[in-house]
């Protein structure tokens, strides 16, 4: 950290801070940024005009330290830190995140930053504001990035025929009070107008090197209570060499939330909230209560958690109302102070955000000490997860990851049938052909495609789109074990698709389509699952589910990859009808599981298992008969075969249950006179009964109000029906014939007798 301070001209109280933090090559690596990044310089530019030194309007109370008070004295009056005083705060904040996290490569500390502030005092508020501004302050920061660092001048001299891959890239992040968005558009012009100025004279000198970018924050800092002039504005491109971005805060706890949020996007950091630690009171030494400590360490910390996918990112509302993501771990009560008991994949330094806090000092004596903390993934349910741990190691506090998936250290895994691991069914013959695809060849750095991509550059893109959904075990997919995928699963990954590729993939959901309504197998794992495992649609839901996460993770390729998916979506989204006729076969497989099931208990139900099997043998019927109807209303199903068309309109009564058992026989003859009804036209006197009986030749009873001739019509035949009425019939005709007779027969053979002999017959 290289820190100079210049008073730009005699009236000009403008102050730049001129942070050199820069990467080397290794380090670069191991933190993910470029080399020669824009993180590699970084300058701050204060405003120092009289308009800073008024007050932020954030009071500070003075007297809450007092435990008591005495009578009669007055209470001191709150005080609030000038506009100047929280840019300095903010800044020095800023620097010591930086410092914290990253050590080594520092050329200063806080203490000549803060001694340096200090010799150059506050603003002068009665200072004439006409012969302030802060443009000076910007050249002298432009100037500043031109100069050559040791770093970049040893990488110079070092690779001396390519040394002009050396570049010189750097960031400026201005703190003042501009007037309104034009000012701020002046400021922008200003500085672009100094890096073309200050290159040209970089090109004829050895000390200096022109400034291929640079990114401008400009900060506008306003007092609470007032409104803004300044409207925010993301990060824009204003030149080949020159981004600019504005950033409208207020001051006090506002613009330290800000800049402690510009730090972690500049130089790739993340917040870990330690929630739940136990600490005791002051007043009360018996009890204790749980706090939470917010600490910023290197993003890589939580590259595990977006690995697997199950970051709990909780979001905050930061206090300059913007949004603060932070990943929420849970304290371990500590029972050990051995390091080397826990497998850990990497270890990172620690900075807490609010430092000056009691938690914050609590937990970082408690660190020092040589303790260790270990803390676990908050979860609703199931084992608790020890994902990170919390140690000191030479006076420095570490973030060290633990390894909370399946150890390298374990059993290796199996590849093919021998010892170690639990783990059999690997993808080899796939992963074999995926190698053959992604083979590296030597080719010359010089041939750049239409994108500007080196072939390095190529070949991990391709590598990055084939393994963006991959699964390495043959028990974990399904689409990737059937042959009718595998032309789409070739063409969707490719960078870019033609008609007759997407024309192909279409084709393939077409054939999967069919074979849903075919209701082909699938290959679907049973390995870990009882009985015959998942039933026919689950398996097809499946398939669809991971089919639609295959082509979702290429969809942003191209407008053509976006093609296959609405495809997909297109065929899942079936018609009522089509649901209708699962739903139904659904219906009859769980019928069948349950015959089947009774079928086996026959030995111990004895009848009772012959009629249920009977009952279910025929609701299937039915349901097969109110399939085919179904099937023939949808469009895309066959033709039945054609059946006899049935001859009843209307439903028929069900039979009476009789009370008690029922013999096979009787479940038997009533199944068969069900049958024999629908081929018939059905008896009159039946659809119009009461209960099973209608009355007979009610006319009769109209007119002379002699015989109730009441008959049952339960389930008969019809020709017992004829065969009765035959009987009846010529029962009358001899009662008929007895009273045409000149001397009819006394005795029983009487008219009446006769015709109420055939009722009873009948």
């Amino acid at each position: 950290m290289l820190t100079s301070f210049s008073r730009a001209g005699l009236a000009t109280p403008a102050i730049y801070l001129k942070c050199l933090f820069y990467f080397p090559q290794s380090l670069c690596r191991r933190t993910g940024l470029r080399m020669f990044s824009v993180s590699h310089k970084t300058a701050f530019v204060v405003d120092h005009c009289p308009y800073m030194a008024e007050s932020c309007r954030q009071l500070i109370e003075c007297d809450m330290l007092t435990k008591s008070r005495s009578q009669g004295v007055i209470p001191l009056a709150p005080v609030s830190k000038s506009l100047w005083t929280c840019a300095i705060e903010c800044s020095m904040e800023y620097c010591r995140i930086l410092f914290d996290v990253y050590p080594t490569w520092k050329l200063s500390n806080l203490n000549i930053l803060m001694a340096a502030l200090a010799a150059v005092g506050p603003p002068n508020p009665r200072q004439d504001p006409e012969c302030c501004s802060v443009l000076h302050g910007l050249v002298a920061a432009v100037e500043s990035l031109c100069k050559i660092t040791e770093y970049q001048h040893e990488s110079r001299t070092t690779l001396m025929d390519t040394a002009d891959r050396v570049a010189n890239r750097g960031r400026i992040i201005c703190l003042t009070n501009a007037k309104s968005d034009t000012h701020v558009r002046m400021l922008e012009d200003c500085v672009l107008e100094t890096i073309q100025e200050q290159n040209k004279r970089a090109a004829g000198s050895d000390r200096l090197m022109p400034i291929q970018q640079c990114e401008l924050v400009l900060v506008h800092i306003y007092p609470q209570g007032e409104e803004t002039l300044v409207s925010d504005r993301q990060k824009k491109e204003l030149s080949s060499m020159l981004s600019s971005e504005v950033h409208s805060v207020r001051a006090g706890r506002y613009l330290a939330s800000k800049l402690n949020v510009l730090v972690q996007q500049h130089f790739d950091l993340a917040s870990t909230t330690i929630t739940n630690i136990p600490m005791k009171e002051e007043q009360h030494a018996n009890t204790s209560a749980n706090y939470d400590v917010e600490l910023l360490h290197h993003r890589d910390a939580h590259m595990e958690f977006i690995k697997s996918g199950d970051l709990h990112m909780a979001g905050s509302t930061s206090r300059d109302s913007g949004l603060k993501e932070t990943v929420t771990l849970k304290w371990c009560t500590p029972r050990t102070n051995s390091v080397e008991l826990h497998y850990c994949t990497g270890a990172y330094r620690i900075s807490p955000v609010d430092v000056n806090s009691r938690p914050s000092s609590c937990l970082t004596n408690f660190l020092l000490n040589g303790r260790s903390v270990l803390l676990e993934q908050p979860r609703k349910s199931g084992s608790k997860v020890i994902s990170h741990m919390l140690s000191s190691h030479g006076g420095e506090i570490f973030l060290h990851v633990l390894n909370s998936t399946r150890s390298t250290l374990e059993d290796p895994p199996s590849i093919s049938e021998g010892c170690g691991g639990r783990v059999t069914d690997y993808r080899i013959t796939d992963f074999g052909e995926f190698m053959r695809e992604n083979r590296l060849t030597p080719f010359p750095d010089s041939m750049i495609d239409a994108a500007g991509r080196t072939p390095v550059e190529r070949a991990k893109s391709q590598l990055e789109r084939y393994t963006r959904y991959w699964p390495m075990i043959i028990s974990q997919t399904t689409i990737f074990n059937m042959q009718a995928v595998v032309p789409l699963a070739n063409l969707i990954v490719k960078d870019t698709l033609t008609d007759e590729d997407v024309l192909t993939c279409q084709k393939t959901v077409y054939n999967l389509v069919d074979m849903e309504r075919k209701s082909d197998p699938l290959p679907i794992s049973t390995v870990g699952s009882r009985g015959k495992g998942p039933k026919r649609d689950e398996q097809y839901r499946i398939m669809w589910n991971e089919l639609e996460t295959l082509v979702k993770a290429h969809v942003g390729t191209s407008e053509r990859h976006q093609r296959v998916l609405e495809c997909i979506s297109a065929c899942r989204s079936k018609p009522p009808e089509e649901e209708e006729r699962k739903k139904r076969g659904r219906k009859r497989e769980d019928k069948e599981d349950k015959t089947e099931k009774n079928g086996k208990d026959t030995e111990e139900k004895g009848w009772t298992t012959d009629s249920e099997r009977l009952k279910g043998v025929m609701e299937r019927e039915k349901d097969e008969q109110s399939e085919c109807e179904i099937i023939k209303d949808s469009p895309d199903s066959p033709e039945p075969l054609n059946k006899k068309p049935r001859l009843a309109t209307e439903e028929q009564q069900p039979p009476e249950k009789s009370k008690g058992p029922v013999s096979l026989l009787t479940l038997w003859t009533n199944r068969i006179t069900q049958a024999n009804s629908r081929k018939h036209q059905e008896f009159a006197g039946r659809l119009s009964s009461v209960n099973n009986k209608a009355e007979l030749y009610q006319h009769l009873k109209e007119e002379n109000g002699c015989v109730d001739l009441t008959v049952s019509l339960a389930v008969y035949p019809v020709n017992t029906l004829i065969s009765h009425f035959f009987v009846y019939s010529v029962f009358c005709l001899l009662g008929w014939m007895f009273m045409r007779m000149e001397k009819p027969p006394d005795d029983v053979w009487s008219t009446p007798l006769l015709i109420s002999a055939g009722s009873l017959i009948c």
